[in-house]
């Protein structure tokens, strides 16, 4: 896997995935940012709710779960000191949709957390406590 970032201004720089897609990241105006992109650590936040969020919906969808929306709330806790890390994230995850069975939810969120989700494997083996939890939405017929 490959990527690109290139600079662009003052805070700002332009990051190209393999894949050809582009976004844009800043700095907060504190540090002379212009508040044009997501910053990096919202980032690396925002791929481990993506990257859990892919194993939910795959894992929900093979085990035949009718899921009609699937939403994660993450929230982090940051050290005081630099470099200010990660120590602490939390990912709530919404599942909607019909009939959808609590067991099967618990046991996709498990697997992602524990087999599957090579973001959280990397963060937690960097010393990050992740936790999770879940609420199922249901939908009428």
């Amino acid at each position: 896997m490959h990527s690109t970032v290139q600079w662009l201004d003052k805070v700002a720089f332009e990051g190209t995935s393999e894949s050809g897609h582009r976004i844009i990241m800043d700095g907060a105006p504190s540090y002379g940012g212009e508040n044009r992109g997501a910053r990096p650590m919202e980032l690396i936040l925002m791929g481990l709710g993506g990257c859990a969020s892919f194993d939910i919906v795959t894992i929900l969808k093979k085990s035949r779960q009718d899921i009609t929306d699937v939403q994660c709330k993450l929230s982090a806790e940051r050290a005081d000191s630099v470099p200010a890390v990660f120590t602490k994230i939390h990912l709530s995850f919404i599942v909607t949709g019909k009939n959808i069975k609590e067991k099967q939810v618990a046991k996709a969120v498990e697997l992602s957390a524990e087999k599957y989700c090579s973001a959280s494997k990397m963060l937690t083996d960097g010393g990050v406590e992740i936790t999770h939890d879940f609420k199922i939405i249901e939908v009428a017929e």
